[in-house]
């Protein structure tokens, strides 16, 4: 046993020999080292020399050096202190140092500043509350070019029918534009995550749908907790019609209508779906128009889900 342990701890060291410091690839650091990628990262970006340019863990700054070569100004944020040292060490001497300014910290934790453009190879934990940090961010950037997990770039792009559409599809839809660039093997990034990843392009729809995004998820989270379910299904749940039903009450004290003394929620909801032919749908099958249409329905009739 002793030997096997000494073998273990012989490797590490050789690592950290090899590569000058010990990435954490339990916070995703998972360093982009495929020149080629970067390149073709920044060039999706398209920046310009008048660009304010976010980057969300920068790492050792492979790419961060080559963004603050193309942009006015690069705004790195990296949760590491011993990264930001080895970054701010690669360009001290360099007339680029004045371009960079470091935010050291979680970035999901962070005000995010004014910027035109984000490019990132986020640590993939954090992927789907920075997409949504990132699309509710105000004033809009013009595009976003991230690296994620392979299985989550899918989920994505997904669309209505397919095996990995859900929430988060319809979700990023309705915000932006969503293109899948390539996909990224294992062996370009030092040490090897233990999955695949691919590389997309998101873009701010600008202005945004007319409607309140926390209602508008309310309404799609009930509908996909099942999304193989009819929408009569997920709808007639017990907890589902009481929340409806507050909601409802309020909207009707706030706006001084009068209750009806026989309000039966479970039966305003179904005659709802079932005369407007929601009532066999099913989420899964559900497109960004039917949602709206559906949720103008319910708003309509005094059913609220924020």
């Amino acid at each position: 046993m002793p030997k096997v342990k000494s073998e273990k701890k012989s490797r590490v060291h050789q690592q950290v020999v090899k590569q000058g410091i010990m990435f954490n690839t339990g916070v995703g650091q998972h360093i982009l080292k495929n020149p080629l990628i970067v390149d073709n990262m920044i060039e999706k970006a398209a920046l310009r020399n008048t660009d304010i340019c976010l980057e969300v863990g920068p790492g050792t700054g492979n790419m961060t050096v080559k963004l603050l070569e193309k942009a006015k100004k690069v705004i790195a944020c990296e949760l590491d202190p011993r990264l930001v040292a080895e970054l701010q060490k690669r360009v001290q001497t360099t007339p680029l140092a004045a371009k960079l300014n470091v935010i050291v910290g979680d970035v999901l934790k962070t005000d995010l500043p004014f910027f035109d453009i984000c490019v990132a190879n986020l640590p993939y934990q954090i992927s789907s509350p920075f997409v949504f940090k990132l699309l509710l961010h105000r004033p809009f950037f013009r595009c976003a070019v991230l690296m994620f997990q392979q299985e989550f770039a899918q989920r994505l792009v997904a669309q209505p029918g397919d095996k990995l559409y859900c929430r988060l599809s319809i979700n990023t839809q309705l915000l932006a534009r969503v293109d899948h660039l390539m996909k990224v093997g294992k062996n370009n990034f030092r040490p090897p995550p233990k999955v695949e990843s691919s590389v997309i392009r998101l873009e701010p729809r600008n202005p945004p749908p007319p409607i309140n995004f926390q209602e508008w998820d309310g309404l799609v989270r009930i509908a996909f907790v099942r999304k193989n379910k009819t929408l009569m299904a997920s709808f007639k749940t017990k907890s589902v019609l009481e929340m409806l039903e507050k909601n409802y009450r309020i909207h009707c004290s706030m706006n001084n209508i009068k209750i009806e003394d026989d309000l039966n929620m479970k039966e305003k909801v179904s005659d709802l779906l079932t005369k407007n032919s929601f009532d066999k749908m099913r989420a899964r099958l559900m497109d960004i128009d039917d949602f709206l249409r559906l949720l103008q329905l319910f708003n309509s009739e005094g059913i609220h889900f924020s």
